[in-house]
């Protein structure tokens, strides 16, 4: 009899057992993911007590309810805004009521499907550099995470500013310095613990932010001023951008608040993703070799455009796979309104409801062979359960730059596939760490051989 236990890639350990209160503490200072009881990708809801009552939700219907028909009753908690208002202010992600729907309405027509695809040019011009870099390394082993952010952030930069004079050297060490330190996520966080009991290692970057702000400020007052020149960005989208129902145009600080959480969220997200899907490349070489003969036949030597994404189904599964097994927002915090009644379970006002992205994806009752890696379980979509994957969310709040996200993935990983053959590393394998986002740490280490 085989009894050979078949090899996965890397996953986060879960908790087997009940722990207290100060050992969930220890798990949450080093992962924040750690905490999640391995029972979650077995049961549809666990509940818990650590000095604040909590409920883990993986029931698709009851996960509906509260992303989607019930939204009012489950806002984000005072956690999330905390977190991420020193660097994006009042920006629509976590904004609530009016104030978050006007700014809805009048942002999302800058995502339409034209407006992302006269935008993938910039993305196309940042892989060809990727691969520059990448073929002047040379045959020997390089952090692929590390590329992975240069990348994504020219592309950000690009369709933000494109053409605007400021520090993006700055900028992008102010954003690596919040997502190090300020975005360390602690227990007490998820938890919904006030803000005013200390966090531990909780230091905001205030002089770097400030200064990225006050940068920020100045290319768009500097905008508005100037005629437009060439194809709009996203910048000149957001200037234009009116809500419909209100009128309202959004003000100097609601436009850099704005921009700001599209720089933070937008390239951190989508570097991640690309690289995680890297390191399963050089995990299995037999999707990787179906990927790269795709990416081959599509581009025939160029690099990936807008108009190829369509044409590249079976790379976009690896995107799709790569976002289950590690989805960038591993965790989705909301509080409790009122008393509820979730997966047969009682809910109280003030209960943390969480649903946790990572488990779900790892769910035994919603997938086949969960920690297996196979991007074909998305050739059919349909068969998905749209509430057993959520790497951008859903309901109103889904992710207004999921379209944006989905299409520099697809261009970059199949630009890269097509050029170079990835092969990992002895004793390189990524650890799994929720920081802002689930990042391989320890990087991604892979040799890349020109094809």
């Amino acid at each position: 009899m085989n009894t050979a236990i078949p090899c996965h890639p890397v996953r986060v350990p879960l908790v087997k057992e009940p722990v207290g209160f100060l050992k969930s503490l220890q798990l949450a200072r080093r992962n924040i993911l750690s905490i999640i009881p391995e029972s979650a990708t077995q049961q549809p809801i666990v509940s818990g007590n650590i000095g604040k009552r909590w409920h883990m939700l993986m029931d698709p219907p009851a996960i509906r309810e509260v992303l989607l028909d019930r939204l009012e009753d489950y806002p984000k908690s005072v956690v999330t805004k905390s977190l991420l208002k020193p660097a994006i202010g009042e920006s629509l992600f976590i904004a609530e009521g009016a104030h978050w729907r006007w700014q809805r309405r009048a942002a999302a027509p800058v995502f339409s499907a034209r407006n992302m695809l006269n935008l993938s040019p910039i993305m196309t011009n940042a892989a060809e550099r990727s691969c520059a870099r990448i073929a002047a390394a040379g045959p020997r082993a390089i952090n692929l995470l590390d590329e992975m952010v240069t990348t994504t952030f020219d592309v950000i930069s690009d369709v933000t500013f494109s053409g605007d004079a400021f520090d993006r050297k700055a900028v992008h060490r102010a954003i690596e310095d919040y997502i190090a330190e300020a975005g360390k996520i602690s227990l007490f966080d998820i938890l919904g613990f006030p803000g005013w009991i200390p966090r531990p290692s909780r230091t905001l970057s205030g002089k770097a932010l400030k200064d990225m702000k006050q940068m920020a400020d100045g290319a768009i007052e500097a905008r508005a001023k100037r005629d437009p020149q060439g194809a709009p960005d996203l910048l000149d989208l957001l200037l234009e951008g009116v809500d419909p129902k209100t009128k309202r145009k959004m003000n100097t600080a609601e436009l850099r608040d704005n921009l700001l959480t599209f720089i933070v969220a937008g390239h951190e997200t989508t570097a991640v993703t690309l690289s995680w899907a890297l390191y399963l490349m050089g995990f299995d070489q037999a999707v990787q070799e179906k990927a790269r003969a795709e990416a081959q036949s599509v581009l025939q030597g160029r690099a990936a455009c807008g108009d190829d994404v369509e044409n590249l189904p079976y790379v976009r599964q690896v995107i799709d796979e790569a976002l289950r097994l590690y989805p960038p927002a591993g965790l989705i915090s909301r509080t409790a309104q009122k008393a509820d009644t979730l997966a047969g379970t009682a809910i109280r006002p003030g209960d943390t409801v969480m649903v946790p992205v990572y488990a779900l994806g790892r769910h035994e009752m919603l997938w086949d062979d969960p920690d297996t890696f196979r991007p074909d379980r998305f050739a059919d979509r349909k068969s998905i359960n749209r509430y057993a994957y959520l790497p951008f969310g859903d309901g109103p709040r889904i992710c207004i730059g999921a379209s944006f996200a989905l299409q520099e993935a697809v261009i970059i990983l199949a630009t890269l596939l097509s050029r170079f053959k990835f092969t990992a590393v002895k004793g390189k394998s990524p650890d799994p760490v929720m920081i802002l986002t689930l990042r391989p740490e320890g990087g991604v280490w892979l040799t890349a051989e020109a094809v």
